[in-house]
C-alpha cells in the first residue's frame, strides 16, 4: 500500500519494516547486562522473558535495516536513473558524515560507562590511540551497532551488481550462497589470525563481502514486486509463513540452551540459518501483504529509525549506570530500560530532527554542504 495526503508516495510495509528493525535493536540491548552477556549470574528461570524477548525482536536483526536500506536504493534508481559517482558521492554524505560525528561524540561519552564500570583506563588507552581510532573508523566499533553504517556504505558500493537480481529475481538465491560462505571463511579465519591485531578487519571485510546476498535479495524484492500481481503475491503468504514459523522455531530451541547455560552459543549452525535468513523471510512475507492496509504511524515515524540506532546507546548507557548497583531481576532491569531508553531516544531524535542545525545528525534535514533536504527514504 502507499501512503496517501502528507505522507503519498511512501510504502507503508516498508515503513513499518524499517521502524521495527530501529525498535528491535533498542529491545535487543536491553535484553542483556551491561556486559552484552545473557544475565550469566541469574538463574536460568530469572532469564526466560528476556531472552523470549530477545527471541522475537530478534527476527528483524540490523540485517533487516540493510536490506530494507538497500531496497530503496534501487528503488530510487528505478525511479530515476543516476551515475555510480553521483550515488556514492550522496550515500557517503547521507552515511559516512553522521558516521564520523557520533563516532567522535561516542568516543568521549563511552568514557561515563567504562569509568562507572571499571574499566575507564582502559578505554581511555582505546580512545588515545591509532589502533583505537582505526577500529573506530573502519570498524565502527565504539558503540555496538555503529558498525552497521560502514557495513551498510561497503554493500552500497556493490549496488550495480544487485540490479543483475531486479531483471532476474532468481539470483536472490544467491544469500544462501553468501551466507554459507560467510559461515564457513569466518570459522576458517578464527583459527588461523586469531589473536591477531588484523583479524577484525578481515572479519568485517569478510561479512561485507558476503553480506552482497542481502544485496541481490534486495534487488529480487523488487523485480518480484514489479513484476507480480497483489493476487499472486498473496498466494505466497502461506507457504513463506510455514517457512518463518519453522525458523522461530529453531531460535526458540536455541534460546532454551542460552537460558539453561547463561551465554551465547555461536556455534550452533541450525541457530546461524535461523538467525541470517528470519530477516529475509520476514521481507518476503511483508511483501506478500505489501498490498493490504498498513498503519499510517509506521510511516510518519520511520523517519526517525536511523537517528533511534545512533542515539539509544547513550540513554542505555546511562540506565545500565543507574542500575549497576540495583538488585533486581533481570526482568525488571530489561523493562525500566526500556521504559527510558525508548522514549528519551525518541525525543531526542524528535528535537535533533527540528532543528536544521543538527537534523543531518540523524538522517535528516541539510547536510554540511548541501543545500537540499535529505529525503530520510533513501537511508
Amino acid at each position: 500500500m502507499v501512503a496517501e495526503g502528507p505522507l503519498a508516495g511512501r510504502h507503508a510495509w516498508i515503513d513499518t519494516l524499517r521502524l521495527f528493525a530501529g525498535i528491535s535493536m533498542i529491545g535487543l540491548h536491553v535484553s542483556a547486562d551491561a556486559q552484552g552477556q545473557p544475565f550469566p549470574e541469574a538463574t536460568p528461570a530469572e532469564r526466560v522473558v528476556p531472552m523470549l524477548l530477545r527471541t522475537v525482536l530478534y527476527t528483524a536483526r540490523t540485517e533487516l535495516f540493510l536490506i530494507v536500506s538497500l531496497l530503496l536504493l534501487l528503488m530510487a534508481q528505478a525511479r530515476h536513473l543516476r551515475s555510480y559517482g553521483v550515488v556514492i558521492r550522496d550515500q557517503a554524505r547521507r552515511l559516512l558524515v553522521p558516521f564520523v560525528f557520533w563516532t567522535v561524540f561516542y568516543a568521549g561519552f563511552g568514557l561515563i560507562k567504562a569509568q562507572a564500570f571499571g574499566y575507564g583506563a582502559a578505554q581511555l588507552d582505546r580512545v588515545t590511540s591509532v589502533q583505537g581510532w582505526l577500529g573506530f573508523l573502519l570498524l565502527g566499533d565504539v558503540k555496538y551497532h555503529m558498525h552497521f553504517i560502514p557495513t551498510l556504505f561497503g554493500l552500497v558500493l556493490m549496488y550495480p551488481a544487485y540490479q543483475s537480481a531486479r531483471k532476474q529475481p532468481v539470483w536472490g538465491f544467491l544469500i544462501l550462497v553468501f551466507l554459507f560462505l560467510k559461515s564457513a571463511l569466518e570459522g576458517e579465519l578464527y583459527s588461523l589470525l586469531w589473536g591477531g591485531d588484523v583479524l577484525p578487519y578481515v572479519v568485517r571485510a569478510v561479512k561485507i563481502l558476503t553480506y552482497a546476498g542481502y544485496g541481490f535479495l534486495a534487488g529480487a524484492v523488487l523485480g518480484l514486486w514489479e513484476r507480480s500481481t497483489a493476487q499472486v503475491r498473496a498466494e505466497w503468504f502461506a507457504p513463506l509463513a510455514l517457512v518463518a514459523v519453522a525458523l522461530f522455531a529453531v531460535k526458540l530451541l536455541a534460546t532454551v540452551q542460552v537460558v539453561m547455560q547463561g551465554r551465547w552459543d555461536l556455534t550452533d549452525p541450525a541457530a546461524y540459518w535461523a538467525d541470517y535468513m528470519m530477516p529475509a523471510v520476514l521481507l518476503l512475507l511483508c511483501l506478500s501483504r505489501a498490498d493490504r492496509s498498513w498503519p499510517r504511524w509506521g510511516s510518519r515515524l520511520a523517519r526517525y529509525t536511523f537517528g533511534l540506532y545512533l542515539c539509544h546507546p547513550m540513554f542505555l548507557d546511562l540506565a545500565e549506570i543507574a542500575l549497576s548497583d540495583s538488585a533486581l531481576s533481570p526482568t525488571a532491569l530489561m523493562v525500566l530500560e526500556l521504559l527510558w531508553t525508548v522514549p528519551m531516544t525518541g525525543l531526542a531524535v524528535w528535537g535533533l530532527a527540528g532543528w536544521r542545525g543538527t537534523a543531518w545528525t540523524v538522517g535528516l534535514g541539510p547536510l554540511p554542504g548541501m543545500g537540499r533536504r535529505l529525503k530520510p527514504q533513501d537511508i
